[in-house]
Parts: C-alpha cells; sequence; structure tokens
C-alpha cells in the first residue's frame, strides 16, 4: 500500500510540474507588456515599445525563429501601480509566454506577489530595484545594472575625480525614490561621507518647489536626481536661475531618460551628468548598435534614437536568441535557462554576463556638450 502510495504521489509530482512547465507549440508567442503610453510618462513607454518591436518586426519579418512569430501585447498603465494589477491580471488571461519590459520599480513592486504566485518570467524590467535581483527569484532575468551600481558610479566618479564631498538627493517620494535614496546613503557611506540634505516630490506631478527649498538651503556640490525626466528637467531649470546652484553637478540616472531631459531643458546641460546603463546609441564601434540603428530607421522612422529604445532593442535581442537556441518544443524552463546561458558575444560586440540576476553589468557615464552625450571616464 505504501508503494502505492509513493508510485501515486510520484506520478502526481510529475504531472504537477509538466503542467507548470507549458508547451508552446503555436506559431503565435505573445510577450506581454504594460507601459506608460499615455500620461506624463509617456515618452518612455514609446521609446521601449518601438524599440523591442523593430528587433521582433525584424525577426518575423525574415523568419528567424522558424516560424514561429512575436507579438507584443501591450496595455497602457500610465506609470500607476494600480493600473498594472489590472494589466498583468489581463496579461495572464491572454496566455502569454513571458512578461517583457515592465516600466518602473512602482510598478512592478505592486504586481510582485502576482508574478511569484504564477512563476511566468519575467525578462528585462526598467528597474534597477534590489527586490528584481534577489536570487530567490528565478523566473526574474533582469538586462540592465542595477540603481545602486549606477549611484555608486556617480558618486565614485565626483568623488574622486571631481573632489566632491556635499551630495544632497531630489527624488520621487515612492519605491522607485526609496530605492535611490537608500543607494545613495550606501555609496557614501562607503566614502565616509554624510548626506547633506534631500527632497522629495509626488510621482506623477511636477511640484518640486518644497524640495528645491529643502536642498538650496544646504549649499550642495552634488544633487543625485532619482525621479522621472519632466521633475527632474523642471527642477534643474528653476535651480539654474539661483546663484546657488552656480557650480552645482546635476547627477541623472537612466530612469531619468537622458534623452527627453536634454530636450527639456532645450539642451542647456553644463554640469550634467547621466548614468545609463547601454553604450551610446549614436555609437559605430558595435555592430548590434548599428543593427538598432539601421531597423529602428526602417520600422520606426519617426521615433528619435535613445538609450531607452536601445536597451529595449537589447533586451529584445536577447529574448530571440534564447528561443533560437532552444532544443525542441519550447518552454518556459528551456528559455529561462537558455537565457541565462547565453554567451558573452551574443550581441555582437556587447559583452553578455549573466550574474546578480543581470544579462549586461555595465554602467556608462555621460555629459552633454556639442548636441551628443559623450562618454566620461569612470574607471579607475
Amino acid at each position: 500500500m505504501i508503494k502505492y502510495f509513493l508510485a501515486l504521489f510520484g506520478v502526481l509530482i510529475f504531472l504537477y510540474f509538466s503542467l507548470r512547465d507549458e508547451k508552446f507549440e503555436q506559431e503565435n508567442l505573445k510577450l506581454g507588456i504594460s507601459v506608460p503610453s499615455t500620461g506624463i510618462m509617456k515618452a518612455w513607454g514609446s521609446a521601449v515599445y518601438s524599440g523591442a518591436d523593430a528587433y521582433f518586426s525584424h525577426v518575423n519579418d525574415n523568419n528567424l525563429l522558424k516560424n514561429k512569430k512575436i507579438s507584443l501585447v501591450v496595455y497602457d498603465d500610465k506609470y500607476e501601480p494600480e493600473l498594472t494589477i489590472e494589466n498583468i491580471k489581463k496579461l495572464i488571461d491572454e496566455k502569454i509566454f513571458v512578461f517583457f519590459g515592465f516600466v518602473g520599480t512602482p510598478t512592478v513592486k505592486k504586481i510582485l506577489p502576482i508574478l511569484q504566485e504564477e512563476k511566468i518570467p519575467l525578462i528585462a524590467p526598467f528597474s534597477g530595484a534590489e527586490f528584481l535581483r534577489e536570487k530567490r527569484n528565478k523566473h526574474f532575468v533582469n538586462f540592465r545594472s542595477s540603481y545602486a551600481q549606477e549611484i555608486d558610479a556617480i558618486v565614485k566618479y565626483l568623488y574622486e575625480k571631481k573632489g566632491v564631498k556635499r551630495f544632497a538627493v531630489f527624488y520621487q517620494n515612492d519605491d522607485y525614490g526609496e530605492e535611490g535614496f537608500v543607494s545613495l546613503l550606501e555609496s557614501l557611506n562607503k566614502r565616509g561621507l554624510k548626506l547633506a540634505g534631500e527632497g522629495t516630490y509626488k510621482r506623477n506631478t511636477l511640484s518640486i518647489k518644497h524640495a528645491l527649498y529643502e536642498i538650496r538651503s544646504v549649499q550642495p556640490e552634488a544633487i543625485l536626481m532619482v525621479g522621472a525626466y519632466r521633475a527632474n528637467a523642471l527642477f534643474i531649470k528653476t535651480a539654474k536661475k539661483d546663484a546657488i546652484f552656480k557650480d552645482t553637478y546635476f547627477c541623472n540616472i537612466s530612469f531619468g531618460d537622458a534623452d527627453e531631459m536634454v530636450k527639456e531643458l532645450d539642451k542647456s546641460t553644463t554640469n550634467l551628468l547621466f548614468s545609463e546603463v547601454v553604450p551610446n546609441y549614436k555609437s559605430s564601434k558595435l555592430s548590434v548598435v548599428l543593427e538598432y540603428q539601421k531597423l529602428m530607421q526602417k520600422y520606426y522612422p519617426n521615433q528619435a534614437l535613445g538609450f531607452v529604445s536601445l536597451e529595449s532593442f537589447l533586451a529584445a535581442k536577447t529574448v530571440v536568441v534564447a528561443l533560437q537556441n532552444i532544443e525542441g518544443v519550447i518552454t518556459r524552463e528551456k528559455f529561462l535557462k537558455e537565457i541565462k546561458d547565453l554567451k558573452s558575444d551574443s550581441l555582437g560586440g556587447l559583452e553578455i554576463d549573466f550574474k546578480n540576476t543581470q544579462l549586461h553589468n555595465k554602467v556608462y557615464l555621460y555629459e552633454y556638450k556639442d548636441s551628443s552625450f559623450i562618454e566620461v571616464n569612470n574607471e579607475d
């Protein structure tokens, strides 16, 4: 009798995991994506979608997946967590293969319990949050470096190369801002420095006056900006009218969207520093960046090139290469194994090395001069 129950238990376990690892034999592979298509962050949503769709369209048009097609199922969340919850439920009902390119820390954090319960892979979310990099989340694969890495690179550069010691922080009063705030404290502490001042604003608003007043009172040498591009840009525009900030460095991490900020500032970018998680999108040195330029021109000729769409394009390419490496029927488990095992040269000159739950582990620092982003040396 005991042998019978053990055998039955074994069969049930086998069936459970077989059903959990669903086979995707249909021609169309759906990738679910929730982005801000409208509202104050719509430029982000447009860039994420166009970058990914340009590469997926190329793959479909050239049959690079052997009679498989990829389609993006897109819902608008306006960069609001509650709408993201509604969207993820719709996407699950759509029987999507994986979640791809969700935008924002507060939005993704809100759906974390659903992601952990459903065990559907989340690929390349546009967030550098630490909770997305916990090793227990085996079905999360980040493309980008973390906010902690970006902020540490900025502090290291300004402290070691520019002699800056008085840092303040302007941040969004939500999970995204909190991630940046904590990361800055940790980076300063490593160097025996203390935070000089701070100021916050509410997500999806441009209410920056109180934050500006608080930060002005400490006369910082550098301000770390952990906000959305329009709020960051307004803060900088306003601050630059005040002599107190004449020599202050304004430091923006990747989620601040450097391209949109430059537009908002009408290219008035003296003393601005940008951290990014991908190389310069105008580079001619990397074949994958040249491919990005070519395919964006073909499929989205009216969409300006930028760091965000390049990141999305690169992440889309990792998805395709992983799918191409699968032998036999496509399953999520096989896909996760392949995307984590990508060879270092899988992206045509851009190094891939899956560690810290991330595929590309590098931070780039830029200044904006003469209508171009110029990389600054942040290495030892």
